[in-house]
């Protein structure tokens, strides 16, 4: 790890315990850091505001750490491992009831991000905190999904426009949450972006069928799925919307499947998806602040795209993972405007965003009221321009 950062001895021991493997050099570094640790509280806030607080406990459990954490620690960081743990048999037991709605009509479900990691390198044991969960059907499928579950009690959260309504399928990451008793499913049918998508057809072919709750399902294979963790990082980072756990997700996926995923198809891949220095920029991190040893030519390509404030920003991301400014709402209607494929798709969209519901309106400027919803939108077309 870097020695010549601003960083504290709490935030290396955050970054070293976020990992599901230790080697011996690596043990004795950390127990050297956790003994030169003086303030727990600010460790565990930090390892909470990063939402990795059950992984960080589960491995100074397993370290056998747990004699160096105060008392009120230990007990707040072994609450939020439990919590997860509920949360994420809950949200397994749910997911039972959407695939087995889905496999009936036989549509292939391929699960993503937090319970694809928790079920695959986390093992099941509530490590892998997560909030919803997050799945990908094929294009073709991802309508009749969505009306399936809905005619199974499944309610939408509301399109921000009557002028998104007919393109929902052609803009965003994926289609509005669904929410059934306080559990909430996202579906996905495109994952690296507008023109990539034999990138999203491989990830959905190449799946590994598995089970939840009994019900059939499906996981993806390792490399794919790393290049689109990474986006899906990247994506979080320019929304101000990021966490550590993201970073963790990359690293245990490189400690458990790292043959499969360090191989030149990774470069390849990245450069078909218009991310080389996307994935250059996540790997840095990765070898420079955890350790990982990647190949000489990994190393090469990752210096090709060296950027000097790239670890800096890093850290003060470590630091404080809420006030890392985005570069702002232009970024974000400007990229979502090149997803949508299709002039009267743009238009459609360019009217959704000058025109959002009344209801949207109310939520975004907190009015109780029509008219204060009304007078806002002015505003919104001023800030739009």
């Amino acid at each position: 790890m870097k020695s010549d950062l601003n960083i504290r001895d709490e935030e290396i021991l955050l970054l070293g315990l976020c990992r599901i493997s230790f080697g011996v050099e690596v043990k004795v570094m950390l127990n050297a850091l956790a003994e030169t640790v003086t303030d727990w509280n600010y460790f565990f806030n930090l390892a909470n505001a990063h939402g990795v607080a059950a992984l960080v406990y589960h491995n100074l459990e397993k370290l056998g750490f747990l004699n160096l954490v105060p008392g009120e620690v230990t007990e707040s960081l072994r609450n939020a491992m439990m919590v997860s743990l509920s949360r994420n048999a809950g949200n397994e037991e749910a997911m039972g009831e959407v695939l087995r709605i889905l496999n009936r009509e036989h549509i292939k479900t391929v699960l993503l991000k937090g319970l694809a990691l928790e079920l695959t390198v986390f093992g099941n044991r509530g490590l892998r905190q997560m909030t919803d969960v997050d799945v990908l059907v094929s294009r073709d499928d991802c309508m009749k999904a969505r009306k399936l579950l809905m005619e199974n009690g499944f309610e939408s959260f509301p399109v921000k426009s009557l002028f998104l309504k007919p393109i929902i399928a052609d803009f965003g990451k994926h289609l509005p949450t669904l929410i059934k008793n306080g559990f909430a499913v996202e579906l996905h049918h495109e994952l690296f972006g507008a023109g990539k998508n034999v990138l999203t057809r491989m990830l959905y072919n190449t799946s590994i069928e598995t089970e939840v709750n009994g019900e059939k399902s499906f996981v993806p294979e390792a490399q794919i799925f790393f290049l689109y963790l990474v986006k899906h990082l990247y994506l979080h980072e320019m929304n101000n919307e990021s966490q550590l756990r993201l970073y963790a997700d990359l690293v245990v996926l490189i400690e458990k499947y790292g043959d499969e995923i360090l191989n030149y198809d990774l470069l390849l891949y990245a450069s078909q998806a218009g991310m080389s220095q996307i994935l250059a920029w996540r790997l840095e991190p990765l070898r420079d602040l955890w350790g990982i040893s990647f190949p000489g030519w990994i190393n090469e390509f990752i210096d090709k795209w060296y950027h000097p404030d790239s670890i800096n920003r890093f850290v003060f991301f470590l630091k404080s993972p809420k006030d890392n400014p985005p570069p702002g709402k232009r970024w974000k209607y400007r990229h979502n405007l090149r997803e949508v494929r299709g002039i009267h798709r743009k238009l459609l969209y360019i009217l959704g965003e000058i025109f959002p519901t009344i209801g949207f309106m109310k939520k975004r400027y907190n009015c109780k009221s029509t008219l204060m919803a009304l007078l806002y939108y002015p505003a919104r077309w001023f800030g739009l321009v």
